[in-house]
């Protein structure tokens, strides 16, 4: 099988309009959260995306009339990661493909021309460009026209582990030879209050800090009470190593796990046995070829949910702690402390976050992680409070969903 490498990273996301903002404000424990206006529905707060130095030339009229919000945002992460990784799409445009997902797409578009259809005008009311808008592939779409990348266009509508499967799907897409670079990763924008109550009457999201906000989202904490909704969109240049090195690419990291999996068992709750994040977690390292004692930090999917996080934990320590032969030190975080729970596009900057730990030697903290309540089998599991700096060689970034639905990803420092 064909190496597969990351050469180049993009990232809009709360934290930050770029990579090196938000990686500087994840390293500084800072939490994204504000509230939201809607004082009518239970959850306030939400971790919206600054658009104040965003929106700038890389976008074109076109773009910002035609493209709804989470593509903006997803050809903005496209545009820094192609740039971060000094490759040239359009000279090798056959060979280069796209996979950006979305879990839900945009909200907005729909509610917006359900409104229009009540009018007296109607049906004349609906913009021709209603449909491209609602596609959950228009982010795909719109990147590959952007960029002149005529290798595969895909994209998946996996719920909360979309960018994690549009990752690990890109990089079977080069390892089997249907490309030489992929453009991959996740975009998500629907903090909307059709969203906010939708959530909420799932009884997913974050009701009791809608006066402190910044505290809301507090993943393996005691007080945690649901997630917060996030927004943002990551996109990684994934490459064939020798492509890369015939280029002379700056590498980040090289892929070298994927493993996805169902739970089989509800629509919105997690298997209380944690069999499908198991499964996920031990194929993915199987497939990279190394033991569950490798692996020395684990970017945890754990949202802030009470049921969640606790289940994700003891999935955790079987696989890693089951068979009683570890040697080291295991470090869990959550991202979603600081940066909320991205949904369609977490998968996807959860792995950038990974990638940039991976490559600084620096696990950023737990944000809000004030009194740690998760199930215990193995009390050698690391839930971090502060910054940790280690050396690390493996990671693992986790990623679960609605629908049962699981993504698991193993990154290697390079070289």
């Amino acid at each position: 099988m064909k190496r597969v490498v990351v050469s180049g990273l993009g990232l809009v996301s709360p934290l930050g309009s770029c990579v090196s903002s938000s990686w500087e404000a994840l390293r500084a424990n800072q939490s994204a959260a504000v509230s939201l206006p809607w004082t009518h529905l239970p959850s306030q707060v939400a971790a919206r995306v600054d658009d104040a130095n965003m929106w700038d030339s890389s976008l074109s009229p076109e773009e910002r009339d035609r493209a709804p919000r989470c593509v903006q945002m997803a050809l903005v992460a496209a545009q820094e990661a192609i740039q971060d990784a000094g490759i040239d799409v359009q000279s090798i445009s056959d060979s280069v493909g796209v996979a950006i997902a979305s879990g839900i797409g945009s909200i907005a578009d729909t509610w917006d021309t359900t409104v229009k259809m009540q009018s007296e005008q109607g049906f004349r009311r609906v913009s021709p460009f209603f449909v491209p808008k609602i596609l959950l592939n228009s982010a795909s779409g719109f990147v590959s026209i952007k960029f002149k990348a005529r290798g595969p266009n895909h994209s998946v509508s996996t719920a909360c582990a979309a960018g994690a499967h549009a990752i690990g799907d890109s990089f079977r897409f080069i390892q089997n030879g249907y490309a030489d670079v992929m453009l991959a990763g996740g975009t998500e924008s629907c903090i909307h209050p059709l969203a906010v109550a939708g959530f909420s009457r799932c009884r997913a999201l974050s009701s009791s800090f809608n006066d402190s906000p910044k505290l809301a989202s507090r993943p393996f904490d005691s007080r945690r009470d649901g997630f917060v909704i996030a927004e943002g969109s990551a996109v990684l240049v994934l490459e064939e190593y020798g492509h890369a090195i015939q280029r002379n690419a700056r590498i980040y990291a090289e892929i070298v796990g994927y493993g996805l999996s169902g739970d089989a068992f509800h629509i919105t709750a997690p298997d209380p046995e944690g069999s499908g994040a198991k499964k996920a977690m031990r194929d993915a390292i199987r497939r990279a070829g190394i033991s569950p004692n490798d692996i020395g930090y684990i970017n945890a999917h754990a949202t802030s949910t009470p049921t969640g996080d606790g289940i994700e934990c003891l999935a955790i320590q079987d696989v890693f702690f089951g068979s009683n032969n570890r040697t080291r030190p295991l470090y869990v975080t959550s991202s979603k402390g600081a940066v909320g729970h991205m949904l369609g596009a977490a998968g996807a900057a959860e792995a950038v976050f990974s990638i940039l730990t991976l490559s600084a030697g620096v696990i950023p903290a737990n944000v809000n992680l004030e009194d740690p309540n998760v199930p215990t089998r193995h009390s050698e599991m690391m839930l971090p409070r502060q910054n940790v700096e280690t050396d690390l060689q493996f990671v693992l970034s986790n990623s679960f969903g609605f629908g049962g639905t699981n993504a698991c990803l193993v990154f290697r420092r390079f070289p």
